[in-house]
């Protein structure tokens, strides 16, 4: 079953992408929570006059993203944290504080869009990130976590 998605659906696709689905999870879970409508001919057409009118705001978000993404590419993000013996850090980073030690450097990246290469940080140490900035722009950030 085809559907056009009203919201972005994390491992199916991003707004108003016309994804194939199976019927269950359309009718059961897609439709009914509002993240997607049918794609009959309607609004498929409504779809593609959507498509021609976003086009240009599309491209001006995406230059801006490549722009975000060439100045933090450069950049070293330090996280603080408590530490103990053996620079073992109390609990572990995630990315509610990468998020927030980006935001702190004037960058506005959503804590949903961090995916960290290693399950857990739970060591003061060098590590690497993945930021999706825009749907086609994933960056690899590069950023520390040091001792408070």
């Amino acid at each position: 079953m085809e559907v056009i998605l009203t919201k972005d659906v994390q491992n199916l696709g991003t707004q108003f992408d016309l994804v194939k689905v199976k019927p269950g999870y359309a009718r059961n879970f897609l439709i009914p929570r509002g993240l997607a409508m049918s794609a009959t001919d309607s609004n498929r057409k409504a779809l593609q006059e959507i498509i021609k009118q976003r086009a240009h705001k599309e491209a001006k978000l995406k230059t801006d993203a490549e722009a975000t993404a060439k100045k933090l590419k450069d950049v070293v993000v330090q996280i603080p944290a408590k530490v103990g013996e053996n620079n073992k850090i109390f609990g572990s980073v995630n990315a509610i504080q990468l998020a927030e030690a980006i935001h702190k450097l004037g960058f506005n990246v959503d804590r949903k869009n961090i995916d960290f290469a290693s399950e857990h940080i739970k060591t003061t140490g060098k590590y690497i990130a993945k930021v999706k900035l825009h749907k086609e722009v994933i960056i690899e950030v590069n950023f520390e976590v040091v001792p408070e």
